[in-house]
């Protein structure tokens, strides 16, 4: 399999191909003006003379009618691909294919199309090693599966990490609704993928989270004391763990205390479970 990154799309060539179709003058002059829109870098506006702006939502488009020609140009060779914007997977039997592939592709877009091949994202490698649309594939009994690859999974925790903190000063509320904003975007994205077990151990983590959270909030012995009845436990038990030594961390997998915050408790308030997401 050969994977390619393009960047440094110029706008004359871009234009050229867009007035192949659109002839209205205005309309022209805006896109110009929106390829053209300055970058801000430190306060200053910095201006944009190659490439179209990252995350405006003519992007994909634009990318789409420079990279059709790129689109029929692999038709005619009968190869096998992917794309998606300038995202590029083309599927070839061996590394030999995938190298041979690499030249003559890169050769035409950088030649024919006038775009410069990102060689660090560009490579020929195994389905398994390359990232597309960051997912990845694998095969099991003859079927191909979607993975996600560990680099993506850290990044999704690094951001939750910072969300279920217990050092954030903000309030349960706030800290929750925070979570199910990142757990509801990444598990829509990612659904295809096979993550259920990842998906029921990062429910785990972050409700046992959630859980030191609270105990850090209750602080006195008193209100963990009687916060602890209120959640059904017996006095006894709840005299016991709200005088405990233990930190907040260590406490949060105590049996009773995770009998007393357990999964309804957090369902009713209103925090959203990965596995759900994605089912």
């Amino acid at each position: 399999m050969y994977i390619f990154k393009l960047s440094f799309l110029q706008h004359d060539k871009l234009m050229s191909l867009v007035a192949k179709t659109i002839t209205d003058k205005p309309t022209l002059k805006l896109i110009r003006r929106y390829l053209q829109a300055g970058i801000m870098e430190n306060g200053l506006v910095k201006p944009n003379i190659e490439g179209t702006p990252q995350g405006g939502p003519l992007s994909p488009l634009l990318s789409n009618i420079m990279l059709n020609e790129l689109d029929k140009e692999l038709e005619r060779r009968g190869l096998r691909f992917v794309r998606y914007a300038d995202d590029c997977n083309i599927f070839v039997k061996s590394m030999k294919a995938g190298e041979r592939v690499k030249t003559g592709i890169s050769k035409f877009i950088e030649k024919k199309l006038k775009l410069k091949v990102n060689q660090e994202k560009s490579a020929v490698g195994k389905p398994s090693a390359r990232i597309f649309l960051g997912v990845s594939f694998y095969r099991k009994q003859n079927e191909i599966r979607v993975f996600v690859p560990q680099q993506r999974k850290e990044r999704f925790e690094t951001k939750l990490k910072k969300l279920i903190n217990r050092n954030w000063g903000v309030s349960m509320e706030e800290r929750i609704q925070k979570t199910n904003q990142l757990v509801q975007g990444w598990g829509n994205y990612f659904k295809i993928a096979d993550i259920k077990t990842y998906a029921i151990k990062t429910d785990s983590h972050i409700r046992r989270s959630l859980r030191a959270c609270r105990w850090k909030e209750w602080k006195k012995v008193k209100t963990k004391y009687r916060n602890l009845l209120k959640l059904g436990i017996s006095e006894e038990e709840a005299w016991k763990n709200a005088n405990t030594r233990k930190g907040n961390w260590r406490i949060s997998n105590n049996p009773i205390i995770n009998l007393a915050l357990n999964n309804r408790y957090w369902q009713e308030q209103g925090l959203k479970s990965l596995a759900t997401v994605i089912s």
